[in-house]
């Protein structure tokens, strides 16, 4: 405490660090002195004289404040026992205990009441500074009299002497109530004076016990006191009970001690007792026994008594009193219940009618008695987010094992709500299944747990478990849970111990109040004591109205379950034609499913009542722009309200559907049927009525985001089969997927093949339909490219919904406002540009015509108006409006009311609630996002959107708010940073975020960058928005500025491959720049200079992408190999370009004579000094990268739709066509490391190829396209190819075989030859196959060295023949076999963890029916012969359809084989299995089958395509 209000006056930390190593506490700083800080400290003058003023001032206030209570609570001063030692010596002390807390604020003492008579200490608890009603005398008898002994000294004493005096006090007050046969109380650690202390009467402090048994001892002074009644006294003195005394944040234990004395009149009848107290005397040392006394109570005091005759004459009638008060106290009726069943209900549903099913319960409790867990049903049909257990058998033996027999529970302790500070909320969620499954939070240990969690004592968990419980409670309150979401509910079935009221605190603290938390006890000990904890915290009214107490467990389940919603079991449809019962536990095991039952919605309104109050709203819901819920098509169906429109769409989805559940030998077991829709045009309502329409014959869910691919196929698979016997015999599922990616769909098509293929599901059943709901801007164009796979919806509306729209828009005219229906209006005008522009334009200037524009409100209408017209599907939280319109957290029962209440009249209109299905959190957005635009140009006024962006990004109180914090995030990162993608769905590929283009074109480029320099700062300085002002700067030719942009990027995150290529892209946009400046101007050595310093910068740039590409094993980025290329073919452009290399050689141009060899032309040497080197490397370099690429390319198939969403992952070049652009940049390349001549007089080659070197010789060759085999099998699908092929191979030694050629080259010849095969097999200048074989197998030598390419072509040529010998086709399938083994490991290091949806293996050739060269038919061969789309095309490759079609299939050889556990084997070699890679997964047979399949050749090895069994049937 002292170091925290040192920190509040300003004294500087290593000033508090002194102090706190010289053990400076409050006591200590009210002695210290101002030459003590400078002497003992170091400190200097100034801040010593700040301390000394501030602590003065402190103290005086303290004074003040402590004279003001004095004064209240003042009352007559009483006369004490002179001799009493508990009066004598208590200033010091209690002025100490004081002073010793000086430093914390004072707080108003509260009054609390005591300990009942007669009830055990242990279940009580008294918080420090409370009052106790002042002592007090003889009551009715019954009600026992009160006296107070502060005992702060002597309860520092050695044993004996606090014996002795806590004996004398307790005996003498005994005795005292005794023979006036009266109950009594005394009390120890309460104020018996207020004499200069600072405490009140009454007041509760304490007093410090380490050995409680020395109180209980000291009673064995009885004997000697009451020598002849000494039974008597023992049974009418009670042992002592010792209350804790809480004050949170001490370590100190201190308690107040207790002893009642009962004197029932059985006991006591015609008795009066004398007492000899005990007396502890310092002269002799030990304790002696005073003189008999016979004490009374007079009044509050207890004094001997003077009348010794007078008070004997009145036993009689004292015995009579005593006796006639027991038999009334015996015979007293019943108090007057209060109605707990009600205060119960009102607690629980905020004063509704029923429990709210959409909000979520935290519930806090201990162990339960075993009676009770018959009683917990109301717990069973509440949205329990997640339980503090302190019972550690309740998964044995307690709540626990109850609760999960009914509900699945994920079992945690409080250490795994600590978050990694690398780990987003979402994913925290995610990980603990938070919302999906109750999470079960054992905060003390379990005893059936075999890891490291015992549970502890109340002192070991204060130290070890209460951080843990502390994280735990505020990640919940402050992140996770929305204030008003939540109840807490503190359930008091047994003992109330430290850590549960600790769990109160916490919740207290985080919750900012009792509002949420309610607290049901039926043991009155338990809350009591649980509420002298509260009463610390919150005021005694505040405790009492949100507690529950006395009400027995099967009276609070069964008031509670009359007013919980019945919950209707769930019903699936089965194969049977017949209904399951969907127990709720299981579809708790299936989270990532929203599983839609044949009788959903059916319990959601208990009455007609209640259905008619509500189904105006939720039908408004819709119509206002809501998305459609089950519940409005349930009311549609049950004739509450009018039928939903059925888009034509509908019926061609149906339909669809109808086919692809149709059983057929060539039935696939998953099929796709996509939904492409215009956004706003109903995409997503068509879907869902489907769902709707077919949930009593299939089994319907929606698969919710952001689950694992192989989560969610494992969950289908679960529902398939759930309620079913045999796997064979099941109900199709139908899956809706909205939004997502192709690749995410394609990925979980695969994994529900895999899956199905595994249950051995009889082939031609259809197991799993996906329905695919994606926004798209040309719908009709995706439906055309494959019209039995695709539906379009669009805004266009055919003849017959125009008729449906007009007859449904006259209804609901006459039902709502137009304002209110204002989206539904929208879609029957058809969304033309025209009508609905001015539409809206109207609509909004009505709107905002009395609008206040410096209101909070307005300012929030502008911010959500900015994301929505630019962030698709953006939304701002609920409770990010709350904060910003500052509305008060008490507010908190009436939430969404007062939420409401403060919007204006303009925002209720055009702001449309949101509810997360599955956390229940509310949000909202604009109800349409033209709706949005205009409002954002209407209400800006004279501001630009600019300057909007600019006051939204330093919003503090948004950009700080902690729930929907993640959401907020990642749209304002939207709004800054993501582009618009066509593959997306968008209307266009833009270079920046629609808003930064938007300020580009019509404001200016200066305020673009200072709005992202502006983000950039507000998100920690982000590297990927300093890439960002990098490529916006480069954009705009601002390359210094870009550079610097970069350079910090590139600091922060060296090793991103994007962020690299990004550095690249500045230095070669930057070196183009230069080179255009330079072009109407003669090129010098010493003006090019600069722009081959920028262009090699550029190089080094992109060769550190490639570096980090190749390490990074999520991702292949081959931007850094292009770019590369890219800036060296035009480096190679501008050097060539200067007068210098203008010049041949003997023959030879000047610049090869440079760039390949040692020479160095004397007009260069000095003005390029610097780079010779690396302009000398420039070859190498290209060639690395060019081979790279081509490597890449003739492995995986590209997707040139595959494009990554955000700025952090996305390459400046995009390269539509990959293999195209590799065939002409490796032309430039040759062209450029060739003669000069080259292009001028090529018949210098073509008649004396033998002048030429090697080198020369390679690089003609790659100008003609015969570099490397991607680009050799590329010259298939240009015009001349034939000639082609010839020069190239004219090229080449004419005998190869005595030529030794590297491995490159031969690959390269190999290719060449197998190539121009395929075109004219016939040729003259075709080598021969057994010499291209000869050639060949010096690969085989040493296969660890070999290229891929040359394994690859070792596979085609060594392939056995039908005219070889059984020797020969042995000895070739073991080559074969060798080659296809390293070709395996090869590709498993190129495809890294990349998944396959980005990496499509590529098939090169499929074997024919021919030998040798004819034995190849290119891919190429088998695509000319198809005439259909391309993604048609590409459908059926996927499928394996297309190698079926009759004159493909007879190019094409089939060979025989055999499957064993899935794997399919070809048939042939003899000595050793041939395993081969089945490309569908789901057309292998299950069992052990003979098969046919056709082969096709990958560089990962041969693969199988359309596997059929030996009697022709399909697979």
């Amino acid at each position: 405490m002292v170091s925290t209000w040192l920190k509040s006056i300003g004294v500087k930390e290593e000033y508090i660090q002194k102090l706190k190593e010289e053990e400076v506490n409050g006591q200590v700083l009210l002695e210290i002195t101002e030459d003590f800080l400078k002497k003992e400290t170091g400190m200097k003058s100034g801040p010593a004289l700040l301390i000394i003023k501030k602590r003065n001032a402190l103290i005086d206030t303290v004074d003040k404040i402590q004279k003001q209570c004095n004064k209240a609570c003042e009352k007559p001063a009483k006369i004490k026992d002179p001799g009493a030692v508990s009066n004598q010596r208590t200033s010091h002390p209690q002025q100490e205990e004081i002073k010793e807390d000086f430093v914390t604020v004072p707080t108003k003492k509260r009054d609390t009441k005591p300990r009942p008579l007669g009830k055990n200490g242990i279940d009580y608890a008294y918080v420090k500074h409370d009052v106790l009603e002042p002592e007090s005398g003889v009551i009715d008898l019954i009600r026992p009299c009160h006296e107070y002994k502060a005992f702060t000294v002597a309860a520092t004493l050695d044993r004996q002497r606090l014996q002795a005096k806590f004996a004398k006090e307790v005996l003498k007050f005994a005795a005292g109530c005794i023979n006036i046969r009266s109950n009594g109380t005394i009390y120890f650690g309460i104020m018996d004076s207020r004499d200069n202390t600072g405490h009140v009467h009454g007041e509760i402090i304490g007093v410090p016990i380490k050995e409680k048994d020395m109180y209980v001892d000291a009673l064995d002074h009885i004997e000697k006191s009451f020598s002849n009644n000494c039974e008597l006294a023992r049974q009418c003195i009670r042992p002592p009970q010792f209350i804790q005394v809480i004050q949170p944040n001490s370590k100190e234990e201190h308690y107040v001690v207790e002893v009642d004395v009962v004197p029932s009149v059985s006991l006591v009848k015609n008795r009066v007792l004398a007492v000899r107290l005990p007396n502890f005397r310092e002269n002799s040392n030990k304790v002696e026994f005073e003189k008999e006394v016979t004490f009374c109570r007079v009044g509050s005091k207890t004094e001997p008594i003077s009348d010794l005759n007078e008070f004997y004459q009145g036993i009689c009638q004292r015995d009579a009193q005593r006796e006639s008060a027991e038999q009334i106290h015996s015979f007293t009726g019943p108090d007057l219940c209060q109605d707990v069943g009600r205060k119960l209900v009102m607690l629980l549903t905020s004063g509704k009618k029923t429990m709210d099913k959409e909000k979520w319960y935290i519930l806090v409790t201990n162990k339960f008695r075993k009676e009770d867990l018959s009683s917990i049903h109301f717990l069973l049909n509440m949205n329990i987010f997640c339980v503090f257990d302190f019972d550690p058998d309740s998964n044995t033996s307690g709540l626990c094992r109850e609760y999960v027999k009914h509900h699945t529970a994920n079992l945690h302790f409080l250490h795994n709500y600590k978050i990694q500070s690398d780990m987003s909320i979402r994913e925290f969620e995610s990980r603990l299944h938070l919302f999906e499954q109750t999470s079960w939070i054992f905060c003390n240990g379990r005893n059936d747990f075999k890891g490291n969690e015992k549970p502890c004592d109340e002192n070991t968990w204060s130290k070890t478990k209460r951080t843990f419980l502390k994280d735990c409670v505020s990640l919940i309150c402050k992140d996770i849970l929305p204030k008003g979401t939540f109840l807490v509910i503190f359930l008091l079935t047994s003992h109330v111990e430290t850590p549960l009221l600790s769990t109160f605190y916490e919740f207290f603290t985080d919750m900012n109040g009792h509002e949420d938390i309610i607290c049901i006890s039926e043991s009155e000990e338990n809350f009591l004591k649980w509420q002298a904890f509260a009463l610390h915290s919150c005021d005694s009214e505040t405790v009492e109205k949100s507690s529950v107490v006395g009400m027995q467990m099967n009276h609070v389940n069964a008031t509670l379950q009359e007013v919980q919603t019945s919950t209707t079991t769930k019903l699936l449809p089965v194969y049977a034609n017949a209904k399951c019962c969907l127990e709720k536990r299981d579809e708790e095991r299936m989270p990532s499913l929203e599983i839609l039952a044949v009788n959903q919605c059916e319990d959601h309104w208990s009455d007609q009542d209640t259905i008619e109050s509500n189904k105006k709203d939720v039908e408004r819901q819709f119509y206002h722009g809501g998305k459609v819920t089950w519940m409005n098509l349930w009311l549609a169906e049950k004739n509450f309200v009018e039928e939903i429109i059925h888009r034509e769409a509908y019926y061609d989805v149906t339909k669809l559907l109808s086919n692809s559940l149709k059983q057929s030998p060539v039935c696939m077991p998953i099929s796709c049927i996509n939904i492409y829709h215009h956004p706003g045009s109903g995409g997503s309502t068509v879907a869902r009525q489907v769902l709707w329409s077919h949930r009593d014959r299939l089994k319907c869910a929606v698969v919710k985001p952001s689950y694992p691919i192989d989560i969610v196929s494992k969950h289908a698979v679960e529902l398939r089969e759930y309620g079913e016997k045999d796997p064979h015999k099941c109900l199709s599922v139908l899956l809706l997927v909205e939004d997502c990616e192709k690749e995410y769909l394609e990925d979980l098509k695969n994994e529900l093949e895999e899956a199905v293929y595994t249950k051995e599901v009889s082939h031609g059943t259809p197991c799993f339909i996906l329905l695919s709901c994606k926004r798209s801007n040309t719908p009709e164009k995706m439906c055309k490219e494959s019209p039995l796979q695709n539906v379009s919806v669009t805004h266009k509306l055919s003849s017959e919904e125009k008729r449906q729209f007009a007859r449904k828009r006259k209804q609901l005219e006459r039902e709502f406002q137009p304002e209110f229906i204002l989206t539904f209006v929208l879609m029957s005008e058809e969304f033309e540009n025209d009508v609905i522009a001015k539409y809206v334009k109207t609509f909004v200037r009505n709107l905002l015509q009395d609008i206040d524009y410096a209101s909070v409100v307005t300012r929030l209408i502008r911010y959500v108006a900015l994301l929505n017209t630019y962030v698709q599907n953006s939304f701002i939280s609920q409770s990010h409006c709350e904060a910003l319109l500052a509305l008060p957290m008490h507010m908190n029962r009436f939430r969404q009311h007062a939420f409401e209440h403060s919007l204006s009249e303009q925002a209720k209109l055009i702001f449309i609630h949101l509810r997360d299905e599955r956390t229940y959190i509310e949000s909202i957005r604009i109800i349409h996002p033209l709706v949005a635009e205009n409002i954002l140009h209407q209400l800006l006024g004279d501001k630009q959107q600019s300057d909007l962006a600019r006051e939204l990004l330093r919003d503090d109180v948004l950009f700080e708010h902690r729930f929907g914090r993640e959401d907020y995030m990642k749209f304002l990162r939207a709004l800054f940073m993501k582009r618009y993608r066509i593959s997306k769905g968008d209307q266009s590929d833009s270079l920046f975020s629609p808003l930064i283009e938007h300020i580009i074109n019509n404001e200016e480029v200066g305020k673009a960058i200072e709005l992202l320099k502006e983000a950039y700062k507000r998100f920690n300085k982000d590297a990927f928005f300093a890439q960002l002002l990098a490529r916006l700067n480069y954009r705009h030719e601002r390359f210094e500025e870009a550079e610097d942009w970069a350079d910090i990027a590139v600091k922060t995150l060296p090793n991103n491959s994007y962020i690299l290529d990004t550095k690249g892209q500045v230095y070669k946009r930057w070196f183009i720049a230069k080179c255009k400046s330079m072009d109407k101007i003669d090129k010098t050595p010493e003006n090019t200079a600069d722009a081959i310093e920028t262009a090699l910068k550029a190089i080094d740039c992109f060769q550190a992408c490639e570096k980090a590409a190749e390490a990074d094993m999520d991702a292949m980025n081959l931007s850094g190999f292009f770019g590369n290329v890219h800036v060296g073919c035009s480096l190679l452009k501008l050097i060539t370009s200067l007068p210098v290399f203008s010049i041949n050689v003997n023959g030879r141009s000047e610049c090869l004579r440079y760039l390949l060899t040692d020479h160095i032309p004397m007009e260069i040497e000095k003005p390029w000094q610097k780079f010779h080197d690396k302009l000398k490397n420039l070859q190498a370099t290209m060639h690395e990268s060019l081979d790279w690429i081509s490597e890449d390319l003739s492995y995986f198939q590209r997707d040139p739709n595959t494009v990554e969403e955000e700025t952090s992952k996305s390459c400046e070049m995009t390269i539509r066509n990959a293999k195209q652009w590799l065939v002409t940049k490796s032309a430039v390349y040759g062209k450029y490391f060739s003669e000069a001549s080259l292009s001028t007089v090529p018949s210098q080659w073509q008649s004396n190829p033998a002048c030429l070197s090697p080198l020369i010789k390679r690089m003609i060759i790659y100008h003609l396209g015969g570099g490397n085999i991607t680009t050799i099998f590329s010259i298939l699908d240009q015009k001349d190819k034939v000639k082609t092929f010839e020069d190239i191979i004219s090229l080449y030694p004419k005998n190869p075989l005595s030529a030794h050629m590297d491995q490159k080259d031969l690959v390269n010849y190999t290719a060449t030859h197998i190539a121009f095969s395929a075109v004219s097999p016939q040729s003259h200048r075709l080598a021969a196959f057994s010499d291209l074989q000869r050639l060949s197998r010096q690969f085989l030598q040493d296969k660890s060295r070999c290229l891929t390419s040359a394994l690859f072509l070792c596979m085609l040529l060594f392939w056995p023949e039908e005219n070889d010998s059984d020797r020969e086709k042995e000895n070739k399938y073991e080559e074969v076999l060798s080659a296809v083994e390293f070709l395996k490991r090869t590709y498993w290091a190129r495809i890294k963890d990349i998944p396959h949806r980005r990496k499509r293996i590529y098939t090169h050739f499929f074997l024919g029916n021919g030998a040798q060269y004819e034995k190849f038919v290119h891919k190429s061969k088998i695509e000319t012969r198809t005439k259909m789309s391309l993604s048609e095309k590409r459908q059926k490759w996927i499928q394996g359809e297309l190698l079926e079609m009759p004159n493909i299939a007879e190019m094409l050889k089939r060979v025989t084989g055999w499957t064993e556990d899935g794997t399919v084997y070809l048939e042939g070699p003899k000595t050793k299995k041939f395993p081969i890679l089945a490309l569908h997964a789901n057309s292998v047979p299950y069992g052990s089958e003979n098969v046919t399949f056709n082969l096709g050749f990958t560089l990962r090895g041969p693969v199988a395509y359309n596997i059929k069994t030996v009697n022709g049937q399909a697979i």
